[in-house]
């Protein structure tokens, strides 16, 4: 038997399955089992469940910022104008945005007017920041034009403003209703320069998905934010949107190239890197506490196949005098314990998935259990809690537990095979 007997062959199965389901009156381990079963499952959920909220949290906020803003702004440094006096806008933004455009990789450039006013309505006031921008240039915003919800007809922005509903909420306005829009940088007069007071009709109603772009932004067309702010004939800043934003790093140099010599870049990594960097850290120490979490939970199987190692002494004497080798023993004890860790993974990724697919529905009852109020948007800055679910954290979870698993079987696997069967036997 000992010479041709190949691994892991039908009678180890055997051995091993008669083991795993032996009641505690024969000297089985089913409840230490069952706890080390549990132990891993719950492990392996809690596991995909992080990496798949961290990921969907991570992919919300991307895409939120790439889909309302700029991935790259180009202003100009400060220089002296012709009235000598400092500023930043640009004269020439229609040459700058043809330039920029040329460049290969960028899909769109628009030139800005940007300004921070108080919007009144209704007895109501909040602030806001203005984005002044050409219906064409807004069509081409995707969290703006194809938002998750939208009122009125974004068709119509030549004749009002686009609001976000942050803004339409604290207002308590609605479509085709008119707000004020003061600024304190206004009108120039002989006796200095006074607040200008314009009223615009609301056409459209616009909810990107961010609660801080909702709740401050304002849109407003081109030629009259120009008019409004007092920048006739110059823009503030060129939005260059590119085909893939995650390369804009190797794309920096042409586009200082193109936008002239006091040219200035502002990229969505720089206003989000300090951000996603936060992110990177916390992924990583939540990926290390959750592997202890695993491997506390793999440690159960080691003292489940002692007490069964301990409890079949007299069995392991038994199977080696009929012959049984070394490396036979040891692969009944490591199909013991390897089958608590694969069938712990599997029945943990089952319900780590239906939680990264059902959390929609999942967090709902939570809230409503809890009285609402568990989500705030204004500190988290999205308005529901995001998974997704991918393949490689499906596999990372799988890949860690599976090998703990089969490592921490070894030990007492080869404490069995190792046991000397005379001693086995000395007391029966």
């Amino acid at each position: 038997m000992t010479g041709h007997t190949p691994p892991f062959a039908a009678f180890e199965w055997m051995i091993a399955w008669r083991y795993l389901r032996a009641r505690r009156a024969e000297g089985g381990v089913s409840a230490m089992t069952m706890i080390s079963f549990l132990g891993i499952m719950l492990a392996v959920f809690a596991l995909i469940a992080t990496l798949s909220v961290r990921s969907g949290f991570r992919a919300e906020f991307v895409d939120t910022i790439l889909g309302a803003n700029a991935h790259v702004t180009v202003y100009s440094s400060v220089h002296v104008d012709e009235a000598g006096r400092t500023s930043r806008v640009i004269d020439d933004y229609d040459d700058m945005a043809e330039r920029l455009a040329a460049v290969r990789g960028v899909t769109r450039v628009a030139p800005l007017i940007r300004g921070q006013v108080m919007v009144s309505a209704h007895g109501r006031n909040t602030g806001a920041e203005v984005f002044g921008i050409s219906a064409e240039n807004l069509l081409t915003i995707p969290r703006i034009a194809q938002p998750e919800q939208a009122l009125g007809d974004i068709g119509r922005f030549e004749s009002g403003v686009a609001i976000g509903s942050g803004i339409a909420r604290e207002l308590g306005v609605g479509i085709g209703d008119s707000i004020r829009v003061i600024s304190p940088d206004g009108v120039r007069t002989a006796f200095g320069t006074s607040p200008r007071i314009s009223a615009y009709e609301v056409v459209y109603i616009f909810t990107a998905g961010r609660y801080d772009i909702d709740r401050t932004r304002l849109y407003m067309p081109f030629a009259e934010a120009q008019t409004y702010f007092n920048r006739d004939g110059v823009a503030d800043e060129m939005e260059v949107m590119v085909a893939n934003p995650d390369q804009i790093d190797a794309m920096r140099l042409d586009l200082l190239r193109a936008g002239g010599e006091r040219a200035m870049l502002w990229t969505w990594r720089d206003s989000a890197g300090s951000f996603l960097r936060a992110l990177d850290v916390e992924d990583n120490v939540m990926f290390v506490i959750l592997s202890i979490l695993v491997l506390i939970a793999a440690i159960n199987i080691i003292s489940g196949l002692i007490m069964l190692v301990k409890n079949k002494g007299r069995d392991i004497g038994i199977l080696r005098t009929m012959g049984l080798s070394e490396a036979s023993v040891l692969r009944v004890f490591f199909i013991c314990g390897a089958s608590v860790g694969v069938l712990g993974t599997a029945a943990g990724v089952v319900l780590g998935c239906l939680f990264a697919i059902y959390i929609d529905q999942i967090f709902s009852l939570v809230n409503y259990v809890s009285g609402g109020g568990v989500w705030d948007p204004s500190i988290r800055g999205i308005y529901e809690l995001p998974a997704q679910l991918r393949l490689a954290d499906v596999l990372k979870a799988v890949g860690l537990s599976l090998s703990l698993s089969f490592i921490v079987t070894i030990f007492p696997a080869r404490r069995a095979a190792r046991m000397n069967p005379v001693e086995a036997l000395r007391y029966e």
